[in-house]
């Protein structure tokens, strides 16, 4: 796609780059965030990592957002992206890799419209079913919410509100899909080449 001067995406003047990244439960996205950020220096922003900060910080906002958690209510969007806003304009950095967010077509559309930021790629860590409980349960430190009918609904809920996300980008030729069952290094060549590209 040719490129058009562009007046979004940018904050006080620079150029701001944004990744989405979207994996299921297990899916291993965590680890190659951390990979990504030591070797391309971005900066991870991670959707539920904000609001525990924000709960914590006692904040008013942070106990609003703990009370609705409490009573079994999704934050709504437009709270994680202010957050995820004053992240972004508090970092000093302009490249940012967004996780876990987000979760549906609501939170994909209020992101842009409330940011005017367009994510520059999707980067989808795909990964079979199989192989993410396989992995949930090896790693249950006793984890609640590891056992093999929380994996399942959680797999469930995590597909049915993401591939609409994923299929929206898709369309716009933004998502780069990582088979995320090989084992680790061999997933990070496959991310190593899709970051190249983007600094190229």
């Amino acid at each position: 796609m040719g490129s058009v001067t562009d007046t979004t995406n940018q904050y006080a003047g620079k150029k701001i780059t944004v990744i989405f990244v979207l994996g299921g439960p297990g899916s291993g996205k965590g680890t190659q965030c951390a990979n990504i950020v030591e070797h391309f220096g971005y900066t991870h922003l991670s959707a539920g990592d904000l609001l525990r900060a924000e709960i914590k910080s006692g904040s008013e906002n942070g106990t609003m957002i703990q009370n609705m958690i409490k009573e079994g209510k999704i934050v709504p969007a437009a709270v994680t992206i202010k957050l995820l806003q004053k992240a972004i304009q508090g970092s000093g950095n302009d490249k940012f890799l967004i996780d876990g967010f987000p979760r549906n077509e609501e939170n994909r559309a209020a992101f842009e419209s409330i940011t005017g930021i367009v994510p520059e790629l999707v980067l989808f860590f795909d990964c079979s079913e199989e192989e993410m409980e396989k992995r949930l349960l090896s790693r249950n430190e006793g984890r609640e919410d590891d056992n093999i009918e929380t994996i399942r609904k959680r797999f469930k809920v995590y597909m049915e509100s993401s591939l609409p996300v994923i299929h929206y980008y898709s369309n716009l030729g933004k998502v780069r899909k990582i088979d995320a069952g090989k084992p680790v290094d061999a997933v990070f060549e496959d991310v190593k080449a899709v970051f190249q590209k983007v600094a190229a």
